[in-house]
């Protein structure tokens, strides 16, 4: 479906932390080490407070949370080592090396404007094939007179694409940087690295769930033609355990019997993932290899507390199946988590998502991992 024009955009101006890379795992690891040493446990509370941030200003507010004996230069200094360590561990996030690879590709200018300094962000993306070469302009928090939320980081990545801020395109996920890139004059696509946190965007001109869900041609921008069949193929991915006991909505509720998987032992998998709808194949170490289609988050309608993994076996089965054990190869992505007026308009597209993936799994592109090996294997954990 063509997507309506909101504004014709001439360069793409990008955050890079939480935006383009899962740096925000990687620098809770370092802070739980880090603290440890304080008799302090990092519990993440302070992390929407972080978000954004320049360095000095995340080392204020957290050796001021936690009462720490120490100046936020020493803080920067230790941990920020530290982090830089695991450098080569941060991956991208999904969606970013093919926005990254698109934009290239169809000659798009684009720059990189971070709250980070310069250095370190040459550092990070040193690590990322293609990065450093696809960027004409890198601005960091230390070339500018004030960050973000101060327009002074977008104003300057504009100048130096020789760009009218006007015809610069945002990708931020952090408010601040929202605030920022509107001060600059700039439209803002808003991709909030927070979950259920979308209220606090309202400052931007579109809230996005994830990068795989950027419509480059909405402004005015080349569109992405790897969309089939209203499917976006991906490398595949794996979970498997036990089926346990869901939240008791499924078939009482949905009318939907999910065969629910623990998320225990898959935490990496989880933030690495965005919410959305998802579609593969699923292997029943007794039963056999059938399509399936399934559920990654919150689950707005009901608002889980937590982010769960709920698929949805495309067969019709005659008895439950708690504790056998369930394998998962996720081939591909169908659209983001939604809420929805009513628990009718729910089901209705609960029940197009079953379309769309029985449609698509015949496609010789997905039906090939029918056959991974992951699917008949009964005991190992998922990879």
């Amino acid at each position: 479906m063509a997507q309506p024009l909101k504004k014709l955009m001439s360069c793409v101006i990008l955050d890079l932390d939480g935006t383009l890379l899962n740096t925000d795992g990687m620098f809770s690891e370092v802070l739980k080490t880090f603290l440890v040493k304080y008799g302090k446990e990092w519990d993440g509370r302070e992390k929407h407070k972080i978000v954004g941030k320049t360095p000095l200003e995340e080392a204020a507010i957290i050796v001021e949370d936690y009462g720490l004996p120490c100046a936020k230069h020493e803080f920067v200094n230790e941990v920020y080592s530290m982090f830089s360590d695991h450098l080569c561990k941060v991956k991208a996030l999904p969606g970013a090396n093919r926005l990254i690879k698109h934009l290239s590709c169809h000659g798009v200018p684009m720059a990189l404007a971070s709250n980070s300094h310069r250095a370190t962000i040459a550092s990070k993306i040193s690590y990322q094939h293609g990065w450093k070469e696809s960027f004409s302009v890198i601005v960091g928090s230390d070339e500018v007179r004030t960050g973000k939320p101060s327009p002074d980081i977008f104003l300057e990545a504009a100048k130096r694409l020789n760009m009218e801020p006007s015809s610069s395109l945002v990708i931020e996920d952090s408010v601040i940087g929202v605030v920022a890139g509107k001060a600059a004059g700039m439209e803002v696509v808003a991709v909030p690295s927070l979950p259920k946190q979308t209220h606090r965007y309202t400052a931007a001109d579109e809230v996005i769930n994830s990068l795989l869900d950027l419509r480059p041609e909405k402004w005015g921008l080349p569109p992405f033609q790897d969309w089939i069949e209203g499917t976006l193929p991906s490398e595949p991915w794996y979970i498997g355990g036990p089926v346990v006991k869901g939240l008791g909505r499924g078939s009482k509720v949905l009318g939907i019997p999910t065969a629910n998987l623990s998320t225990e032992g898959y935490s990496d998998v989880l933030s690495e993932h965005p919410s959305g709808v998802y579609f593969g194949w699923a292997g029943l170490s007794t039963r056999g290899v059938y399509k399936m289609v399934m559920s990654l988050g919150w689950n707005p309608y009901f608002d889980n507390a937590e982010k769960t993994i709920e698929p949805w076996l495309l067969h019709e089965f005659d008895e439950d199946f708690y504790d056998e054990e369930l394998h998962l190869v996720i081939v591909g992505y169908i659209r983001p988590e939604a809420n929805f007026p009513s628990l009718e308009t729910l089901i209705a597209k609960i029940h197009e998502d079953r379309k769309v993936a029985e449609r698509a799994l015949d496609l010789p592109l997905y039906s090939k991992y029918r056959d991974d090996p992951y699917l008949k294997i009964t005991s190992s954990k998922g990879q």
